[in-house]
This record gives structure tokens, sequence and C-alpha cells, in this order.
């Protein structure tokens, strides 16, 4: 008994041992609206500390449509390597939640041999599963999840969302209601659980045991607009149209469900010529990029730069 209890006392304390020593390993955290300029300022930070990078991005994950999710290059990947980039089949379901998870046994892994690991993107709950953590949530019952996927089938969002409605209204008002996946989700977990879907969101910070530092990224307004339209004009130079016809007898997957691919599948349709297909694809992106900004800018920890002040970026993380 009394061995036991040594054995116990002596387990405690090399766990808290470890977690000391994983307190002097740093996740750097680079971020900031889509079309900034992340990934140069990535590759070279990445490259100074010896990290790969780990890429927070909610459709770089999926193969086949790299331009679309503007994915780092083979040429990019080849400078350093990257994780969470076109590892999965579009047919596969990721989360955040997931990502949380899997990035969290990466960084276990990487801070046995690193005291910086670089992490990039846009994707605002992405970046939240790691820096903050998620909230644990019951898995939806499956023969609810069958029945409000046969309502949306059959009749559309529209009443869906009046559901939603009676059934959370806290989390519909904040819901993307544009959003199918989201809006379905939580009616799924208001059926499913008897409970409002936000009453699972305690908003509680999870501690991580290593240090986080997070630089954001920002330019003005209109700065950032034009570059998301050379972007996107580069986007369709680079093969667009021919990724999103490749990907077209897919378009019901969620993995599809992005800027870009669906713009494309209605000019496919008839519905919009390229060229309106393209400024659509700049207006909505430019929508997109103001929810970042909105979002990140709750934050008061996120450092915040222009991506061409490139030494007094170097200079803050030299000093980290």
């Amino acid at each position: 008994m009394k061995n036991a209890t040594f054995w116990k006392i002596i387990t405690i304390f090399a766990r808290k041992l470890s977690e000391l020593g994983m307190k002097t390993k740093t996740l750097l955290v680079i971020l900031g609206p889509t079309g900034v300029g992340k990934t140069e300022l990535s590759l070279q930070i990445a490259e100074r500390f010896g990290s790969p990078i780990i890429s927070a991005d909610s459709r770089q994950i999926y193969r086949d449509i790299p331009i679309c999710t503007a994915a780092a290059t083979p040429e990019q990947q080849s400078r350093v390597r990257h994780y969470f980039v076109g590892t999965h089949a579009l047919d596969q379901k990721f989360s955040a939640a997931q990502f949380e998870i899997e990035t969290m046994v990466l960084l276990e892994h990487l801070f046995t041999e690193l005291d910086t690991v670089v992490m990039t993107g846009g994707s605002m709950m992405y970046i939240d599963a790691v820096v903050k953590g998620i909230d644990d949530m019951p898995d939806v019952d499956p023969y609810v999840r069958a029945s409000v996927r046969e309502q949306y089938n059959n009749d559309g969002l529209e009443p869906l969302l009046a559901q939603l409605r009676l059934l959370d209204p806290d989390y519909y008002a904040r819901v993307d209601k544009r959003n199918t996946q989201r809006v379905i989700h939580g009616v799924e977990m208001c059926l499913s659980t008897g409970r409002p879907f936000s009453s699972f969101h305690t908003g509680e910070r999870k501690e991580r045991p290593f240090r986080i530092v997070q630089v954001g990224l920002q330019r003005d307004r209109q700065e950032l607009y034009q570059r998301i339209d050379q972007r996107v004009q580069q986007m369709l130079d680079d093969g667009l149209e021919a990724e999103a016809r490749r990907v077209l007898p897919m378009r019901h997957l969620n993995s599809l469900n992005t800027v870009g691919m669906k713009e494309m599948f209605l000019y496919f349709d008839g519905i919009y010529t390229l060229g309106q297909a393209q400024e659509r694809i700049c207006h909505n992106t430019h929508i997109y990029s103001k929810k970042q900004m909105t979002w990140f800018r709750r934050d008061k920890e996120i450092q915040w730069f222009h991506p061409l002040q490139t030494e007094e970026i170097m200079d803050f993380v030299g000093k980290m």
C-alpha cells in the first residue's frame, strides 16, 4: 500500500515537472484576414526558428482544391514542412474540435525537439480551438441527425432557421444564417440533448501547457480589398475554372461550400457569366475578411502589425 502511494506521488511529481518544462515552449500564431500576407511572413519566421508550419485553415486541409484555398505551393512546402495542408479527401468531415485534438497531439510531439512552433491561418474557429479550447459537446443522436437532414433536403433551410429561433434564440442571434452546416448542427444539438445548443458554450478558456503568442496582420481596408481582387484574378489565371469543374460532381459536399467554389458552380449553372462570378468571389471575400477582423479584434492579446513592418515583427518575435 505504501509502495503504491509512493509511486503515485512520483507519477504526479513527474507530470508536474513535464508541465513546467512545456511552459518554456512557445506556440507563435500568425493570423489575419484572407489576402493580408500571412504566407510569406510565416515562412520567414518558421525558417528562422527551424519550425514547421501548422495551417489553421478549414479548407486548406482538403486535397484537390489548392487554387481555390490558396494553399501552400509545392515550392513553399519544400522550404518548410506544413501540417494540415491537403491531408483530407473532400468527402471527409473535419471540425474545429478535431483540429484542436490533433493539433494538441502534434504540438506535444513537436515540442520534444523545438522551443517554438509556428501556426498560421485565418479560420477563426480553428485558431480559437487551439488558443482557447473548444467546449466539450455531446454526440448527436443518429436518429435526430437523419431526421433533421431529411427535413433540410425536403424543405430547405428556412424552416430549420425558424425552428432554431424557437429552440435557441441566443444561438440563432449570432449564427451565420447562410451557413447551412452550422444552422443544421444547432437544431440537431437542441433536439438531441433537449437543451439549447448555446448552453454548452461555457466560454471558459482551457489551460495550455505552453506559452501562446499571437501576431495579427492588418492592412487598410481598401489596400486589403485590392490585394484580394488581385489574388482572385491570379486564381483564375492559375486554373480555378478547371479545378472547379473537376470537383463539380461533388458540389453537395460541405468542403466545397466555400467562397470561390460556390460562385464558380453558379457560373457553370448559367446563372453568372465568368465575369460576374469573379466579381461575386471578390465581393464575398471582402465580406469574409471583414468578419475575420471583427472576430480577431475581440482578442486583446493579439499584437497587431502591418505585414510590411517586417523588422518590427521580427524584433517582437525575437524578444519572445
